[in-house]
Protein backbone atom coordinates (compact mmCIF):
# COMPACT_ATOMS: atom_id res chain seq x y z
CA UNK A 1 0.00 0.00 0.00
CA UNK A 2 1.24 3.51 -0.90
CA UNK A 3 2.06 6.50 1.54
CA UNK A 4 2.23 8.99 -0.77
CA UNK A 5 -0.73 11.27 -0.87
CA UNK A 6 -1.29 14.37 -2.79
CA UNK A 7 0.40 17.57 -2.05
CA UNK A 8 -1.79 19.91 0.29
CA UNK A 9 -1.98 23.49 1.84
CA UNK A 10 0.14 22.29 4.90
CA UNK A 11 3.43 20.34 2.27
CA UNK A 12 3.29 23.69 0.73
CA UNK A 13 3.51 26.05 3.48
CA UNK A 14 6.21 23.58 4.89
CA UNK A 15 8.16 24.83 1.29
CA UNK A 16 8.07 28.12 1.85
CA UNK A 17 8.38 27.72 6.21
CA UNK A 18 11.83 25.42 4.93
CA UNK A 19 13.01 28.36 2.26
CA UNK A 20 12.76 31.27 4.80
CA UNK A 21 13.46 29.65 8.24
CA UNK A 22 15.91 26.70 7.14
CA UNK A 23 16.15 23.08 7.32
CA UNK A 24 17.59 22.77 11.12
CA UNK A 25 14.73 25.19 11.98
CA UNK A 26 11.73 23.23 10.04
CA UNK A 27 13.68 19.55 11.78
CA UNK A 28 13.51 20.83 15.26
CA UNK A 29 9.87 22.86 14.86
CA UNK A 30 8.04 19.44 13.21
CA UNK A 31 9.65 16.75 15.04
CA UNK A 32 9.41 18.54 18.68
CA UNK A 33 5.26 18.82 17.64
CA UNK A 34 3.18 17.15 20.62
CA UNK A 35 -0.37 16.53 20.66
CA UNK A 36 -0.77 20.00 22.37
CA UNK A 37 0.25 22.02 19.65
CA UNK A 38 0.69 19.91 16.60
CA UNK A 39 -2.73 21.67 15.67
CA UNK A 40 -0.87 25.41 16.01
CA UNK A 41 2.00 24.14 13.97
CA UNK A 42 -0.49 22.61 11.38
CA UNK A 43 -2.59 25.97 11.76
CA UNK A 44 0.48 28.50 11.08
CA UNK A 45 1.96 26.17 8.22
CA UNK A 46 -1.14 26.56 6.31
CA UNK A 47 -2.09 29.79 7.13
CA UNK A 48 1.08 32.15 7.79
CA UNK A 49 3.58 30.08 5.39
CA UNK A 50 1.27 28.85 2.48
CA UNK A 51 -1.68 31.86 2.45
CA UNK A 52 0.75 34.73 2.97
CA UNK A 53 4.10 33.81 2.27
CA UNK A 54 3.19 31.73 -0.75
CA UNK A 55 1.22 34.81 -2.20
CA UNK A 56 2.77 36.22 -5.54
CA UNK A 57 2.13 39.62 -4.79
CA UNK A 58 5.77 40.20 -2.77
CA UNK A 59 8.67 38.55 -3.00
CA UNK A 60 10.46 36.87 0.60
CA UNK A 61 13.03 39.49 0.79
CA UNK A 62 10.50 42.04 1.36
CA UNK A 63 8.45 39.63 3.09
CA UNK A 64 11.88 39.14 4.96
CA UNK A 65 11.78 42.88 5.71
CA UNK A 66 8.07 43.52 6.77
CA UNK A 67 8.79 40.74 9.57
CA UNK A 68 11.84 42.42 10.93
CA UNK A 69 9.90 45.90 11.11
CA UNK A 70 6.92 44.47 12.49
CA UNK A 71 8.37 42.24 14.82
CA UNK A 72 10.81 45.14 16.00
CA UNK A 73 7.71 47.55 16.70
CA UNK A 74 6.55 44.71 18.74
CA UNK A 75 9.21 44.14 20.72
CA UNK A 76 9.02 40.11 20.21
CA UNK A 77 12.11 39.92 20.18
CA UNK A 78 12.62 36.20 19.76
CA UNK A 79 11.19 36.18 16.44
CA UNK A 80 13.21 39.08 15.29
CA UNK A 81 16.07 37.34 16.36
CA UNK A 82 14.98 34.34 14.47
CA UNK A 83 13.86 36.04 11.17
CA UNK A 84 17.04 38.10 11.40
CA UNK A 85 19.41 35.25 11.54
CA UNK A 86 17.70 33.41 8.53
CA UNK A 87 17.56 36.91 6.46
CA UNK A 88 21.43 37.19 6.53
CA UNK A 89 22.07 33.40 6.43
CA UNK A 90 19.67 33.27 3.15
CA UNK A 91 21.63 36.50 1.61
CA UNK A 92 19.25 39.66 2.16
CA UNK A 93 21.57 42.33 1.68
CA UNK A 94 22.78 43.99 5.18
CA UNK A 95 22.12 47.28 3.45
CA UNK A 96 18.07 46.22 3.34
CA UNK A 97 18.25 45.31 6.57
CA UNK A 98 20.04 48.35 7.63
CA UNK A 99 17.69 50.73 6.39
CA UNK A 100 15.12 48.50 7.32
CA UNK A 101 15.86 49.33 11.20
CA UNK A 102 17.17 52.88 10.26
CA UNK A 103 13.20 53.36 9.31
CA UNK A 104 12.09 51.19 12.36
CA UNK A 105 13.89 54.07 14.20
CA UNK A 106 11.48 56.59 13.26
CA UNK A 107 8.15 54.52 13.45
CA UNK A 108 8.95 51.81 16.11
CA UNK A 109 10.86 54.25 18.23
CA UNK A 110 14.80 54.58 19.15
CA UNK A 111 15.27 51.85 22.02
CA UNK A 112 13.46 49.45 19.87
CA UNK A 113 16.21 49.99 16.94
CA UNK A 114 18.50 49.88 19.80
CA UNK A 115 18.22 46.43 20.33
CA UNK A 116 17.56 45.16 16.82
CA UNK A 117 20.81 46.82 16.05
CA UNK A 118 22.05 45.05 19.02
CA UNK A 119 20.49 41.64 18.28
CA UNK A 120 21.75 41.95 14.30
CA UNK A 121 25.30 43.01 15.26
CA UNK A 122 25.67 39.69 17.45
CA UNK A 123 24.25 37.47 14.64
CA UNK A 124 26.77 39.27 11.90
CA UNK A 125 29.52 38.47 14.71
CA UNK A 126 28.99 35.29 14.98
CA UNK A 127 28.12 34.58 11.42
CA UNK A 128 31.86 36.17 10.30
CA UNK A 129 29.98 38.71 8.70
CA UNK A 130 30.42 42.13 10.29
CA UNK A 131 31.36 44.65 8.38
CA UNK A 132 34.72 46.21 8.62
CA UNK A 133 35.21 49.06 11.63
CA UNK A 134 33.61 52.52 10.70
CA UNK A 135 34.61 54.38 14.11
CA UNK A 136 32.73 57.81 15.36
CA UNK A 137 35.45 59.22 17.12
CA UNK A 138 37.03 62.45 15.61
CA UNK A 139 39.09 62.55 12.59
CA UNK A 140 38.12 58.66 12.08
CA UNK A 141 34.27 60.21 11.18
CA UNK A 142 33.45 61.08 7.85
CA UNK A 143 31.42 63.96 6.72
CA UNK A 144 29.44 64.03 4.18
CA UNK A 145 28.73 66.74 1.74
CA UNK A 146 28.40 68.29 -1.94
CA UNK A 147 30.46 70.08 -3.89
CA UNK A 148 29.55 73.81 -4.86
CA UNK A 149 30.73 73.83 -8.07
CA UNK A 150 28.29 72.00 -10.81
CA UNK A 151 27.22 69.35 -11.28
CA UNK A 152 27.47 68.47 -7.70
CA UNK A 153 29.52 65.77 -6.49
CA UNK A 154 28.78 63.72 -3.38
CA UNK A 155 32.10 63.60 -0.89
CA UNK A 156 32.69 61.89 2.22
CA UNK A 157 35.79 63.30 3.95
CA UNK A 158 37.40 61.85 7.03
CA UNK A 159 41.39 61.03 8.73
CA UNK A 160 44.17 62.39 10.02
CA UNK A 161 45.26 66.21 9.65
CA UNK A 162 48.55 65.08 9.33
CA UNK A 163 49.93 62.64 6.06
CA UNK A 164 49.52 62.25 2.70
CA UNK A 165 46.39 63.25 1.46
CA UNK A 166 44.27 60.03 -0.29
CA UNK A 167 41.68 60.38 -2.53
CA UNK A 168 39.52 56.82 -3.26
CA UNK A 169 37.53 56.81 -6.27
CA UNK A 170 35.26 53.96 -7.20
CA UNK A 171 34.51 51.63 -9.95
CA UNK A 172 31.16 51.79 -12.34
CA UNK A 173 28.08 50.66 -11.08
CA UNK A 174 28.91 51.51 -7.56
CA UNK A 175 29.81 54.08 -5.21
CA UNK A 176 31.90 55.41 -2.45
CA UNK A 177 30.91 53.14 0.09
CA UNK A 178 32.84 50.27 -1.90
CA UNK A 179 36.01 52.20 -0.05
CA UNK A 180 34.53 52.27 3.69
CA UNK A 181 37.25 49.51 5.53
CA UNK A 182 39.91 51.22 3.09
CA UNK A 183 39.11 54.49 4.19
CA UNK A 184 38.64 53.66 7.62
CA UNK A 185 42.14 51.89 7.85
CA UNK A 186 44.09 54.89 6.52
CA UNK A 187 41.70 57.96 8.44
CA UNK A 188 44.11 57.58 11.37
CA UNK A 189 47.16 58.78 9.87
CA UNK A 190 46.08 60.07 6.36
CA UNK A 191 43.24 62.74 5.51
CA UNK A 192 40.77 60.80 3.26
CA UNK A 193 38.06 62.28 0.54
CA UNK A 194 35.86 59.53 -1.11
CA UNK A 195 33.51 60.94 -3.90
CA UNK A 196 30.64 59.77 -5.66
CA UNK A 197 31.13 59.71 -9.80
CA UNK A 198 28.48 61.83 -11.99
CA UNK A 199 25.38 59.78 -11.60
CA UNK A 200 26.24 57.76 -8.98
CA UNK A 201 25.29 57.23 -5.63
CA UNK A 202 24.45 60.86 -4.06
CA UNK A 203 26.18 62.77 -6.59
CA UNK A 204 24.27 64.76 -9.47
CA UNK A 205 23.18 62.75 -12.69
CA UNK A 206 23.28 65.09 -15.75
CA UNK A 207 22.11 63.59 -18.71
CA UNK A 208 24.42 61.94 -21.21
CA UNK A 209 26.63 60.33 -22.52
CA UNK A 210 29.74 61.64 -20.77
CA UNK A 211 33.11 61.64 -21.21
CA UNK A 212 36.05 60.56 -19.48
CA UNK A 213 37.29 64.23 -19.43
CA UNK A 214 34.16 65.21 -17.64
CA UNK A 215 34.53 62.93 -15.42
CA UNK A 216 38.55 63.57 -14.99
CA UNK A 217 37.56 67.34 -14.78
CA UNK A 218 35.17 66.59 -11.93
CA UNK A 219 37.72 64.73 -9.79
CA UNK A 220 39.79 68.02 -10.09
CA UNK A 221 36.83 70.49 -8.76
CA UNK A 222 36.24 68.13 -6.07
CA UNK A 223 39.96 67.65 -5.01
CA UNK A 224 40.22 71.87 -5.58
CA UNK A 225 37.75 72.27 -3.02
CA UNK A 226 38.75 70.08 -0.67
CA UNK A 227 42.08 72.32 -0.43
CA UNK A 228 44.65 69.32 0.04
CA UNK A 229 46.21 68.95 -2.52
CA UNK A 230 48.53 67.81 -4.12
CA UNK A 231 47.08 64.10 -3.28
CA UNK A 232 47.53 60.20 -4.04
CA UNK A 233 44.89 59.50 -6.38
CA UNK A 234 43.88 55.82 -5.81
CA UNK A 235 41.24 54.64 -8.18
CA UNK A 236 39.80 51.51 -9.01
CA UNK A 237 38.76 50.51 -12.52
CA UNK A 238 36.62 53.48 -13.57
CA UNK A 239 38.08 55.45 -11.08
CA UNK A 240 41.76 54.01 -12.34
CA UNK A 241 40.72 55.67 -15.83
CA UNK A 242 39.90 58.59 -14.26
CA UNK A 243 43.15 58.72 -12.51
CA UNK A 244 45.45 58.55 -15.33
CA UNK A 245 43.63 61.22 -17.15
CA UNK A 246 43.91 63.37 -14.16
CA UNK A 247 47.71 62.62 -14.13
CA UNK A 248 47.54 63.78 -17.99
CA UNK A 249 45.48 67.01 -17.65
CA UNK A 250 46.19 68.19 -14.08
CA UNK A 251 49.43 67.00 -12.96
CA UNK A 252 49.44 69.75 -10.33
CA UNK A 253 46.97 68.23 -8.11
CA UNK A 254 49.19 64.58 -7.88
CA UNK A 255 51.83 64.29 -5.73
CA UNK A 256 51.31 59.95 -6.31
CA UNK A 257 48.92 57.49 -8.68
CA UNK A 258 47.51 54.02 -7.95
CA UNK A 259 46.04 52.48 -10.53
CA UNK A 260 44.13 48.97 -9.35
CA UNK A 261 42.26 46.45 -11.86
CA UNK A 262 42.07 49.15 -14.97
CA UNK A 263 43.47 49.30 -18.41
CA UNK A 264 44.61 52.31 -20.34
CA UNK A 265 42.92 51.08 -23.66
CA UNK A 266 40.23 48.20 -24.81
CA UNK A 267 40.96 46.33 -28.00
CA UNK A 268 38.71 46.80 -30.67
CA UNK A 269 37.41 43.34 -30.67
CA UNK A 270 35.78 44.52 -26.88
CA UNK A 271 34.07 47.40 -28.64
CA UNK A 272 30.90 45.19 -29.26
CA UNK A 273 30.96 43.59 -25.75
CA UNK A 274 30.17 47.33 -24.61
CA UNK A 275 27.52 48.04 -27.71
CA UNK A 276 25.50 44.75 -25.96
CA UNK A 277 25.83 45.83 -22.56
CA UNK A 278 24.57 49.54 -23.51
CA UNK A 279 21.96 47.67 -25.17
CA UNK A 280 20.68 45.27 -22.35
CA UNK A 281 21.01 48.56 -19.77
CA UNK A 282 18.45 50.60 -22.37
CA UNK A 283 16.33 47.75 -22.74
CA UNK A 284 16.13 46.03 -19.14
CA UNK A 285 17.19 48.48 -16.54
CA UNK A 286 20.57 47.32 -14.89
CA UNK A 287 19.00 43.77 -13.49
CA UNK A 288 19.66 42.61 -17.36
CA UNK A 289 23.42 42.77 -16.52
CA UNK A 290 24.08 42.57 -12.38
CA UNK A 291 25.12 39.06 -13.30
CA UNK A 292 27.29 39.10 -15.75
CA UNK A 293 28.76 42.18 -13.49
CA UNK A 294 28.80 40.12 -10.19
CA UNK A 295 30.89 37.40 -12.25
CA UNK A 296 33.46 39.80 -13.10
CA UNK A 297 33.63 41.96 -10.13
CA UNK A 298 34.09 39.01 -7.76
CA UNK A 299 35.85 35.74 -8.95
CA UNK A 300 33.84 32.39 -8.23
CA UNK A 301 35.69 30.81 -4.95
CA UNK A 302 35.02 34.63 -3.19
CA UNK A 303 31.39 34.21 -4.44
CA UNK A 304 30.71 31.01 -3.13
CA UNK A 305 32.76 32.18 0.84
CA UNK A 306 31.21 35.49 1.10
CA UNK A 307 27.42 35.54 -0.19
CA UNK A 308 26.49 38.39 1.89
CA UNK A 309 28.92 40.79 0.93
CA UNK A 310 28.19 39.27 -3.02
CA UNK A 311 24.13 40.44 -2.25
CA UNK A 312 25.02 43.75 -1.16
CA UNK A 313 27.15 44.52 -4.30
CA UNK A 314 24.37 43.24 -6.35
CA UNK A 315 21.98 45.76 -4.51
CA UNK A 316 24.29 48.51 -5.03
CA UNK A 317 24.68 47.34 -8.64
CA UNK A 318 20.17 47.32 -9.06
CA UNK A 319 20.20 50.74 -7.09
CA UNK A 320 21.93 51.95 -9.82
CA UNK A 321 20.17 54.83 -12.61
CA UNK A 322 20.10 52.85 -16.03
CA UNK A 323 20.90 55.92 -17.64
CA UNK A 324 23.82 57.49 -16.23
CA UNK A 325 25.34 53.98 -16.04
CA UNK A 326 24.58 54.02 -19.65
CA UNK A 327 26.57 57.43 -19.90
CA UNK A 328 29.35 56.05 -18.47
CA UNK A 329 29.88 53.19 -20.60
CA UNK A 330 29.52 55.63 -23.22
CA UNK A 331 32.53 57.43 -21.63
CA UNK A 332 34.88 54.59 -20.71
CA UNK A 333 34.65 51.84 -23.48
CA UNK A 334 35.85 54.92 -25.63
CA UNK A 335 38.87 54.79 -23.34
CA UNK A 336 42.87 55.42 -24.62
CA UNK A 337 45.26 57.01 -22.30
CA UNK A 338 48.00 54.53 -23.48
CA UNK A 339 49.87 56.71 -26.11
CA UNK A 340 50.37 59.82 -23.23
CA UNK A 341 51.44 57.80 -20.14
CA UNK A 342 54.74 58.09 -21.41
CA UNK A 343 54.22 61.66 -19.85
CA UNK A 344 53.24 60.95 -16.54
CA UNK A 345 55.10 62.39 -14.16
CA UNK A 346 53.49 61.29 -10.82
CA UNK A 347 54.99 58.42 -8.70
CA UNK A 348 52.51 55.48 -10.27
CA UNK A 349 51.61 52.12 -8.53
CA UNK A 350 49.74 49.26 -10.81
CA UNK A 351 47.21 46.99 -9.11
CA UNK A 352 46.04 43.86 -11.01
CA UNK A 353 44.73 40.91 -9.83
CA UNK A 354 45.80 37.66 -11.08
CA UNK A 355 42.11 35.97 -12.14
CA UNK A 356 40.55 39.39 -13.15
CA UNK A 357 39.37 39.14 -16.58
CA UNK A 358 37.76 42.35 -17.24
CA UNK A 359 41.16 44.44 -16.59
CA UNK A 360 43.92 41.83 -17.28
CA UNK A 361 47.28 41.66 -16.05
CA UNK A 362 48.45 41.97 -18.99
CA UNK A 363 46.46 45.43 -19.20
CA UNK A 364 48.06 46.40 -15.94
CA UNK A 365 51.66 45.31 -17.42
CA UNK A 366 51.06 48.00 -20.78
CA UNK A 367 50.22 51.03 -18.13
CA UNK A 368 52.87 49.98 -15.83
CA UNK A 369 55.48 49.71 -18.76
CA UNK A 370 54.06 53.36 -20.32
CA UNK A 371 54.27 55.22 -17.37
CA UNK A 372 58.35 55.71 -16.47
CA UNK A 373 59.44 54.78 -12.76
CA UNK A 374 55.83 52.67 -12.11
CA UNK A 375 56.07 49.60 -9.95
CA UNK A 376 53.43 46.62 -10.41
CA UNK A 377 51.95 44.10 -8.03
CA UNK A 378 49.75 41.44 -9.16
CA UNK A 379 47.22 40.11 -6.45
CA UNK A 380 47.42 36.47 -7.05
CA UNK A 381 43.94 35.48 -5.44
CA UNK A 382 41.87 38.53 -6.53
CA UNK A 383 40.23 39.51 -9.65
CA UNK A 384 38.40 42.71 -10.27
CA UNK A 385 37.58 44.48 -6.55
CA UNK A 386 40.36 43.41 -5.70
CA UNK A 387 40.34 45.38 -2.68
CA UNK A 388 37.15 44.04 -1.37
CA UNK A 389 38.30 40.07 -2.25
CA UNK A 390 41.73 40.84 -0.72
CA UNK A 391 41.18 43.74 1.77
CA UNK A 392 44.57 43.48 3.59
CA UNK A 393 46.65 42.42 0.98
CA UNK A 394 45.41 45.30 -1.19
CA UNK A 395 46.49 47.73 2.12
CA UNK A 396 49.15 46.45 2.85
CA UNK A 397 51.09 46.64 -1.18
CA UNK A 398 49.08 50.32 -0.96
CA UNK A 399 51.23 51.13 2.46
CA UNK A 400 54.33 49.88 1.20
CA UNK A 401 54.23 51.78 -2.01
CA UNK A 402 53.39 55.19 0.37
CA UNK A 403 56.20 54.68 2.68
CA UNK A 404 58.38 54.17 -0.26
CA UNK A 405 57.38 57.41 -1.72
CA UNK A 406 57.85 59.47 1.96
CA UNK A 407 61.90 58.28 1.95
CA UNK A 408 62.64 59.41 -1.64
Amino acid sequence: MSTNHPEDDFDRGLKNRRAVLGDAWIERSTAGATAFNADFQSLITRYAWHDIWGRPGLDHTTRRLLVLGMTMGLARWEEFELHCRASIQGGVPLEMIKETLMQGAIYCGVPAANTAFKITMDILRAEGLLPPPAPLTPGVRASHHHTFSQPQLHLAVQGAEAGAPIVLSHALGLDLTMWDGLAAALAPEHPVLRYDHRGHGGSARPAGPYTLDQMVDDAARAIREWGRGPVVFVGLSMGGMVGQGLALKHPELLQGLVLANTTSQYPEAAQPVWTQRIAAVEQGGLAAVADGAIERFLHADFRAAHPAQVAAVRAQLLRSDAPSYVACCEAIRAVDWLGQLPQVKAPTLVIAGARDVGATPAMAEAIAHAIPGAQLKILADASHLSVMEQPAEFEAVLRSWLAQQQTV
